[in-house]
C-alpha cells in the first residue's frame, strides 16, 4: 500500500503514500532568506515521494528565529521558491510549503527593531539560539497584543498567497512543536485572560482564525495542518492534551482540509510494538479526513499503519536527508545510507545534495 498512488482530492493525486516531512536545513541566502539553486537541487533529488512538505518558511520578519531559514513574505523569496517548485514539478513531484512562525524561539537580535520575540504569554524557552553575536540564551518573549495577533493572522494569509504564486501545490500550517500557534493552544504557555486565553475554545481561536484566513486564498484541498499533541518541550506543554487537541481535531472536520499531519517523537522500536503505540489511533477516531502519521517510521511500521487504517499517508524525515531515493530503497529493501548529523544545518553541498 505504501507505494500505491493516493488521491488527496479530485484534483491532486500522489504517486505513492510516502511524504517527505518538513525539515529545517538552513541553506537559504544570507541577505534575503530566499531559496536558491542548491535548495532546488535538494528538493529535486527527493521528488519521487508522493508529497514533499518543504521546510518551515517564516511568514514575516517577526516569525524568524533560525538563521538562514527561508521566508515567504518578499518578492525575492517568492522568486527563490519558484526555482524549487519548478524543479520538483519537472520530476513529476508534488510539493507543499510549511508556513511557520517560531514564536518565542528567537532573540531580539533576530527581530525587527531588536524587539523581544512574540508569544501568547511571556515565556523563556530553554536552550540557545544562533545570533550575529554567536549563540546566546533565548530571550524572554513578550505577550502578543491584539494588534500583533491580527497582524500575524493576516501574515499567514499573505504567505499562503505567496506560496501559491511561487507554484506550490498547497501549504501546511505549522501548528506544532511549541511554535507560536502551539503557544496559544497549550495551557502551560497561554496565560492570557482575554478572548484568546482560558478555555480550550479560546486557546484554539488563534489557530482557527489562521485557518480561516488561509482559506481566503487557497481552497481547502490545498491546505493542511500539522499538530504535535504528544511532542512537548521543557515547560512547553498542555495539562490535558487529549482533551485539548481532541477538541481541535474534531472541530477541524468542519473545514475539510487536505490533511491533518500528526508529528510524534517516536523510535522505530516503539512504532513496531504491539498494540500500536502513540496518539495517532486516538485522533484517527475523531478525524474524518486524510491523516498523515510522522515520527520513527520504517517501511514495516508504515505498511502496518496503512493496513490497519490508522493513517492515509506516512511521513519520513531524517531518512530522506541521506537517502534522496528513499522510495526506491524501501520498495526494494535496499539498505539505507546513514545521515551525518553535523551537516543537518547550515553549510553547503556536504550532507545536503551529495548523498
Amino acid at each position: 500500500m505504501l507505494f500505491e498512488p493516493f488521491s488527496l482530492s479530485p484534483h491532486i493525486t500522489f504517486s505513492n503514500r510516502m511524504v517527505m516531512a518538513p525539515m529545517t536545513r538552513r541553506r537559504a541566502e544570507n541577505d534575503d532568506l530566499a531559496a536558491n539553486d542548491l535548495m532546488a537541487l535538494y528538493y529535486r533529488q527527493r521528488a519521487s515521494c508522493g508529497l514533499i512538505i518543504a521546510e518551515g518558511s517564516q511568514i514575516s520578519p517577526q516569525a524568524y528565529g533560525y538563521t538562514n531559514s527561508p521566508g515567504c513574505f518578499t518578492r525575492k523569496q517568492v522568486a527563490g521558491w519558484k526555482k524549487v517548485t519548478g524543479a520538483v514539478h519537472q520530476e513529476g513531484g508534488k510539493i507543499f510549503l510549511q508556513l511557520w512562525h517560531v514564536g518565542p524561539y528567537s532573540h531580539a537580535l533576530l527581530q525587527p527593531g531588536q524587539q523581544s520575540p512574540l508569544s501568547a504569554s511571556p515565556v523563556k524557552p530553554d536552550g540557545e539560539v544562533l545570533t550575529s553575536r554567536g549563540r546566546l540564551p533565548y530571550d524572554w518573549a513578550r505577550a502578543m497584543t491584539k494588534e500583533d495577533i491580527w497582524q500575524t493572522i493576516a501574515d499567514f494569509g499573505k504567505a499562503a498567497a505567496n506560496a501559491s504564486q511561487a507554484g506550490f501545490d498547497g501549504v501546511e500550517i505549522h501548528g506544532a512543536h511549541a511554535y507560536v500557534i502551539d503557544q496559544f493552544i497549550m495551557d502551560g504557555t497561554n496565560k492570557r485572560n482575554d478572548e484568546f486565553g482560558g478555555s480550550v475554545e479560546n486557546r484554539s481561536k488563534f489557530l482557527f482564525l489562521i485557518v480561516e484566513e488561509v482559506l481566503k486564498y487557497l481552497p481547502p484541498e490545498k491546505v493542511g495542518l500539522r499538530l504535535s499533541p504528544a511532542s512537548v518541550k521543557p515547560r512547553m506543554e498542555d495539562s490535558q492534551p487529549l482533551k485539548t487537541y481532541g477538541y481541535i481535531v474534531e472541530k477541524l472536520n468542519d473545514y475539510q482540509l487536505a490533511y491533518l499531519h500528526i508529528s510524534e517523537m517516536m523510535t522505530p522500536e516503539e512504532r513496531m510494538s504491539s498494540p500500536l503505540r502513540g496518539v495517532v489511533p486516538f485522533y484517527r477516531n475523531l478525524y474524518k479526513g486524510n491523516l498523515i502519521s510522522c515520527g520513527g517510521h520504517t517501511a514495516e511500521s508504515a505498511t502496518r499503519m496503512l493496513k490497519e487504517d490508522q493513517a492515509d499517508l506516512i511521513a519520513f524525515g531524517k531518512p530522506f536527508i541521506s537517502n534522496p531515493d528513499l522510495v526506491d530503497k524501501l520498495k526494494n529493501s535496499i539498505p539505507l545510507t546513514p545521515w551525518e548529523k553535523d551537516t543537518f544545518y547550515h553549510g553547503g553541498e556536504k550532507g545536503y545534495v551529495d548523498y
